[in-house]
């Protein structure tokens, strides 16, 4: 799948998507981000049991895999419990890769709910100032 893009996501509106992870095998979401100060947020919950969960930044599509930068080591979450947050910083242009990962499952296949939003800082200019 072709990665995303701020603009797509911001279109995603309020809509969850879902992925469908099968037993043994991982999940990528990577988006593409051209400008810095950006953040990106996600919430996600899975079913039936846990998922691993990881960011990772690489500067182009030329980065190996194994050269990328990781932002959020890869954690096992219990969102099958709870609903899990997070979010992170751009501060470099480049692909932000978001990794479901089942691979420690050998049986049971999973689905992952997901909501992505990008929020752009806000930059007081005083313009509102009398």
């Amino acid at each position: 799948k072709l990665p995303l893009t701020v603009e797509e996501i911001t279109n995603f509106g309020e809509s969850n998507r879902e992925l469908f992870i099968k037993s043994s095998t991982y999940s990528l979401i990577p988006i593409t981000v051209t400008e810095t100060g950006l953040t990106i947020s996600w919430i996600f919950s899975s079913d039936p049991k846990s998922i691993s969960f990881s960011v990772v930044y690489q500067e182009s599509e030329d980065t190996p895999l194994d050269q990328c930068k990781v932002l959020i080591p890869m954690t096992r979450c219990n969102s099958h419990k709870e609903t899990i947050r997070g979010q992170v910083k751009v501060r470099n242009p480049g692909i932000y890769t978001l990794i479901f990962d089942n691979t420690f499952s050998r049986f049971i296949s999973k689905r992952v709910f997901y909501h992505l939003a990008v929020e752009r800082p806000v930059i007081y200019d005083g313009s509102d100032f009398p």
